[in-house]
């Protein structure tokens, strides 16, 4: 069956994994996101080879913790950049975008660098907040420019927001929930108010305590 999605005229369009190397332990959730970067080249027809993505991150070495950009072009074409990874801050402080994401907008499924409203809203963070989280069109909780939500909720739940509200499906965010650790719930400001403690985090970063400025 043809793709419902095909990509942009964009020749710079690519599809994106972005992992951490830590050295002695190597990539973190590997599989889990080579397994994404083939559920979203399955959904565009792009050709997906594991293995060549695999010897492309071969190349990967390092004595400190590496940020590693892995990139697939629409005829298959595997690149890797890399950069230093630093440890993340005690806390985040986190505010919420002015702009809405479209809880339809399937674009948001996968991560590709089809990703402008992202890179707008992370380009311009206020002074002194660390991450800007989205609200879609229902006001619904959706997620951050680079990272998932979790809450912790009076009742004892760890509640994450749900795919049906647009929102990227995050690796960090499929193993917790894969572990029965974190629950999908459809979210609204009032439940981020109301958490008795708040996190977002990725697969490079983990999961990061945050604070919602006022």
């Amino acid at each position: 069956m043809e793709s419902s999605l095909c990509p942009p005229a964009d020749p710079d369009f690519r599809l994106i994994e972005t992992l951490a190397f830590r050295p002695g332990q190597g990539f973190v959730r590997l599989n889990r996101h080579l397994s994404r970067m083939a559920r979203s080249a399955a959904a565009l027809d792009i050709p997906f080879d594991r293995g060549a993505a695999i010897q492309a991150l071969d190349s990967v070495a390092g004595q400190s913790p590496l940020r590693c950009r892995l990139t697939l072009t629409v005829d298959g074409t595997y690149d890797v950049t890399t950069g230093s990874l630093a440890d993340n801050a005690p806390i985040w402080r986190i505010a919420i975008a002015d702009t809405r994401l479209s809880a339809t907008d399937v674009w948001l499924q996968h991560k590709t660098t089809q990703r402008s409203v992202y890179d707008a809203a992370r380009s311009s963070l206020p002074d002194g907040v660390d991450e800007l989280l989205f609200l879609n069109e229902r006001d619904e909780l959706c997620e951050g420019t680079i990272t998932n939500l979790f809450l912790n909720m009076p009742d004892g739940r760890c509640l994450t927001p749900k795919l049906t509200s647009g929102l990227l499906p995050g690796i960090l965010r499929e193993e917790l929930i894969d572990n029965k650790q974190v629950t999908e719930s459809v979210l609204a400001l009032t439940d981020l108010q109301n958490a008795e403690k708040v996190f977002v985090g990725n697969s490079l970063r983990g999961l990061i305590r945050a604070e919602l400025v006022i």
